[in-house]
């Protein structure tokens, strides 16, 4: 029996460390830790509510989009509007949302998780007029690397030919980015950290010119997706078959659902949406969402307070560095008082399982594929799958919400901010299930809230002692080198983590921690 542990997990956001008991070759223990130390919660308390959604969006230079969202709709709740956004305003944020979350698909396909299974050494051995491979050979004969290592080494299966199409690529992958981002900016000003998001709406009218713009943008992203990454998809699990039976997890998910398709009913849990709110388990069985059955534990947590798991609204961030048996900085999110895991895996489940036509149709055209039943899908391939599918079901609409758009009318309404309220945001970011919970006193904010995907899927035990999805994923896992723990990072990385996410404390007793001269 020995221990085998990473410190850190490269190639996701933030300081994960995993550290896992391995025994006959079987993880027999594992434990995650946020190791970050960081602070936006407390920041907010005191500020004006409209400050919210600005800086929860510098949470995480990677999905900072989902957290603007999740925010300006809390704030909506809070200040009595969620039911009167005008039109442009609903179409517009599911516009820049969907571009944003393609393009982050995309990054963590191709620039985080593909590098565990294509050998990009193999392009040294290119021959050809290839423009991007000749470049990488360029590099690689110089002992170049770079981002390419330091890998662990053993378990790299494709051939020569088809580890050079996906590096390939890998770099046309770098150019659908940046137009991922092009588009998001045109309608919320600038990306990372758009402007143009607010209560009330979109501070940008839409014109023909940048409706016009966008629809050649968005018919070369859609079509990468579907000619390209589903593809590319189905390539890695055709060549590791294997990991359809690896990383299982808890087998229960949670999602908030994404996209509004209509903006009158002011609950986001009942609100229509392209990604249908709820929960489900590997029985398939979709339930309705219910926010109250929301609470946190921090038994495993370093932070002061109470054992008990308790509602966002009610949790405070008490930070205590060495608390005894606490062994992470994220907290650990519980629903109905189990471990649910969230993200890609949980919209295409929660979809499937609620009958909806779309989703059943994407997925069984995959399962169609490999002759395989949905029990395949909760695993390590299942969410590459998922993520994928996610990606083409949000690409395959965004043609009709631009269409959907009225040139040069208001995407925006007026409002008040009252003495005292209460809201609740919640999207899906594209790694899962986003809360912003927000207290309002005195016009000002006197608590926020933020429950994250990261926070559900890499959480510690909670006051039973139960492991965090990420955990549970890597038990029973078989490790046939320990030298080159392949099996552990695909698990690990197949949940897209995003510590920056996920932990959000602040020192804030006014000790002065370092000071930065700025010439």
């Amino acid at each position: 029996m020995g221990k085998i542990v990473i410190d850190p997990i490269t190639r996701i956001e933030g300081h994960l460390k995993v550290e896992t008991v391995v025994d006959g070759g079987e993880v027999k223990e594992a434990r995650c830790s946020g190791m970050l130390f960081r602070g936006f919660e407390k920041i907010l308390e005191g500020r004006d509510p409209r400050d919210a959604q600005l800086i929860t969006e510098r949470i995480c230079g990677v999905c900072n989009h989902c957290h603007t969202t999740a925010a300006a709709l809390g704030l909506d709740s809070a200040f009595g509007i969620a039911d009167r956004i005008p039109e442009n305003g609903r179409v517009m944020r599911n516009l820049t949302m969907g571009l944003h979350q393609i393009q982050d698909h995309i990054l963590h396909f191709y620039h985080l998780a593909a590098l565990d299974y294509v050998d990009v050494t193999k392009v040294a051995t290119y021959e050809g007029n290839d423009r991007i491979l000749n470049s990488i050979r360029a590099f690689i004969s110089r002992g170049q690397l770079a981002p390419f290592v330091p890998r662990y080494e053993g378990d790299y299966r494709f051939s020569p030919e088809v580890d050079r199409e996906l590096v390939s690529h890998y770099v046309q992958a770098l150019e659908m980015r940046r137009k991922g981002h092009e588009a998001t900016a045109i309608l919320a000003g600038k990306l990372p950290h758009a402007c143009a998001v607010t209560p009330g709406g979109m501070t940008e009218v839409p014109t023909i010119d940048k409706i016009s713009t966008l629809l050649a943008r968005v018919k070369e992203i859609q079509e990468f997706v579907s000619d390209v990454y589903v593809p590319d998809v189905i390539k890695v699990a055709e060549n590791y078959g294997d990991y359809f039976e690896i990383g299982r997890g808890c087998g229960n998910f949670l999602t908030y659902g994404l996209f509004d398709l209509d903006g009158k009913d002011p609950d986001y849990t009942t609100r229509a949406r392209l990604f249908k709110q709820g929960s489900a388990s590997t029985d398939l069985r979709h339930q309705p969402l219910d926010l109250d059955q929301i609470n946190e534990w921090i038994k495993y947590s370093w932070y002061e307070g109470d054992t008990a798991g308790l509602h966002p609204l009610d949790g405070e961030t008490l930070p205590n560095p060495h608390k005894e048996g606490g062994y992470s900085w994220i907290k650990a999110p519980r629903y109905r008082g189990d471990v649910y895991e969230v993200g890609p895996l949980a919209r295409i489940t929660v979809g499937y399982a609620a009958g909806d036509p779309a989703i059943k149709g994407l997925v069984q055209s995959v399962l169609n594929h490999f002759e395989a039943s949905p029990e395949v899908l909760f695993s390590v391939l299942g969410r590459h799958a998922a993520r994928a599918l996610c990606a083409l079901h949000t690409a395959n609409s965004l043609q009709d919400w631009l269409l959907e758009l009225k040139p040069d009318q208001p995407a925006y309404i007026d409002y008040s901010i009252p003495e005292e309220g209460t809201g609740v945001g919640i999207v899906d970011a594209a790694r899962g299930a986003l809360g912003h919970w927000i207290v309002i006193k005195d016009r000002k904010i006197g608590k926020y809230q933020c429950v994250v995907p990261t926070t559900w899927n890499a959480s510690p035990m909670d006051g039973q002692g139960t492991p965090g999805p990420i955990e549970q994923a890597l038990l029973g896992t078989r490790v046939r080198d320990e030298q080159n723990p392949f099996e552990i990072v695909r698990i690990v990385r197949s949940f897209d983590p995003c510590i920056a996410c996920a932990v959000h404390l602040l020192d804030h007793r006014g000790r002065e921690l370092r000071k930065y001269i700025i010439s």
